[in-house]
């Protein structure tokens, strides 16, 4: 499992502008405003080969108002989830009494607590900090989340408090068998979905959404193969989450999301594609993961409806060419066989071997029948490419200026490589690595004499 980093303090001390630094998103409000933050905020954060989910929480300001005790209820269930809490505090208002019942209540849980120090840009970050260790949390280390100051510091800190990540065993996942978590909005028919695939009635099944609260895996064999399919609790906007429960079922959404080997988003036919599946969509490869769309409640539906429906996806979509998108009905069976094979086809995709001569061969045809711009007055080279990593593909081109090839020929390759292996399902990252050129630094190394001779050679040759 994924660990979980909470962050906890008052109000107005920095915690969204740390969270989207953290996550590399704007997903958070942030305002020079305390009490902005009301509600729980899900991301991820990567160091190295780490990873773990981040939560973002509302300010705790100790008042007894109906909002303030929600907002501690959220608070305190944000921590009852974590498997790491950081406690944020602003450097330049001090130690306040807010920030030592905090820090009392964090003692009482037991979980493992990084005190962080933000706010400390421009001064003397230890002498800042040396204020904050009457909180009896540990040694505190100051940040900046604004400027991004000792932020990486504080994530390896951070990450060492968490249990060490074990890569996945490549024998033990064949036992198991291929992981398909099944992902989307509440009521498009998940739990239908899984019954029907597995032939039994081993889910609740409810016409009301948020049936599912917890991530249900469920083993089973298709086409003599061993499969596991993870039933999630549904995904939707921060508006319309209420329940603590529901809240706490995310995390398990977004932890199954991780472990598994393909994905499928099932969408409402009946509602269209909304904001809340894009978004859910660009998560998933976000992270990497192999995705199959299925679009459920099909039965039914007129022509019309279902003609403004393709369009309304090859619009809203048009980044998902590699993605196959099956139309189903989960109530009665239909196409279910289609899109258990499509999500095996995409997982099989993300874990290809792509040979270093097949990818050497298709980079040439690609540079020969299209060549890499000039960057100037000189032709990006790329030399020769080699896989980097599977889940997904990774390739590593390497050659000369390749930081300035542009992302329309960086998108060119990739479908080159796509083509050429039929990798359906998976996104594919593209690494370039730039070579050292042997020449830098070379003219550090004339004397001066031989300096001053090129000089005059370069001034008479633009005559």
């Amino acid at each position: 499992m994924l660990p979980v980093i909470a962050l906890v303090g008052c109000p107005n001390v920095g915690k969204s502008t740390l969270f989207n630094r953290l996550t590399g998103t704007r997903d958070a409000l942030v305002a020079d405003y305390p009490g902005l933050t009301r509600d729980r905020l899900y991301g991820f954060v990567r160091s190295g080969s780490a990873a773990a989910i981040v939560v973002d929480t509302g300010g705790l300001t100790g008042e007894q108002a109906e909002l303030d005790r929600r907002m501690s209820r959220q608070v305190e269930a944000a921590v009852d989830e974590a498997t790491a809490v950081i406690l944020l505090v602003d450097g330049a208002a001090g130690c306040t009494a807010g920030d030592e019942n905090i820090a009392a209540t964090l003692r009482r849980t037991g979980k493992p607590v990084l005190l962080v120090v933000n706010k400390t840009e421009g001064r003397a970050g230890a002498e800042l900090a040396a204020d904050f260790f009457r909180l009896g949390v540990g040694e505190p280390i100051a940040i900046s989340a604004t400027r991004g100051d000792r932020v990486s510091a504080m994530i390896d800190r951070v990450f060492a408090l968490c249990p060490p990540q074990v890569e996945e065993q490549p024998a033990e996942a064949a036992d198991e068998g291929t992981r398909i978590a099944v992902l989307g909005r509440p009521n498009v028919g998940k739990s239908t979905l899984i019954n029907r695939c597995i032939g039994e009635e081993r889910l609740v099944t409810f016409d009301e959404s948020g049936t599912t609260r917890d991530s249900i895996a469920v083993p089973f064999t298709f086409d003599g193969e061993p499969f596991v399919l993870v039933d999630t609790a549904g995904i939707r906007r921060r508006a319309k989450v209420s329940e603590t429960i529901e809240k706490f079922s995310i995390v398990k959404a977004l932890q199954a999301l991780e472990e598994a080997d393909a994905v499928i988003v099932l969408i409402d036919a009946r509602e269209g594609l909304t904001e809340q599946d894009v978004s859910l969509i660009g998560l998933i490869l976000e992270r990497g993961r192999a995705l199959t769309l299925a679009v459920n409640k099909w039965d039914g539906l007129s022509e019309r409806h279902r003609t403004d429906l393709r369009n309304e996806l090859e619009r809203q979509l048009p980044f998902l060419d590699f993605v196959e998108t099956f139309f189903i009905s989960a109530l009665h069976g239909s196409n279910i066989v289609d899109v258990l094979r499509g999500a095996s086809r995409a997982a099989a995709s993300a874990v290809r071997d792509l040979p270093t001569s097949e990818l050497n061969r298709i980079l040439q045809a690609a540079i020969e029948a299209h060549p890499p711009p000039i960057v100037r007055r000189h032709r990006v080279k790329l030399s020769y490419a080699h896989q980097g990593g599977k889940r997904p593909p990774v390739i590593v081109i390497h050659g000369n200026q390749t930081t300035r090839l542009a992302g329309s020929y960086r998108r060119y390759l990739v479908n080159r490589f796509r083509r050429a292996f039929r990798l359906k399902g998976t996104p594919i990252r593209l690494e370039l690595r730039t070579g050292r050129n042997p020449y830098e630094g070379r003219r550090n190394r004339l004397t001066p004499r031989q300096q001053r001779r090129r000089e005059r050679l370069r001034k008479r040759s633009r005559r």
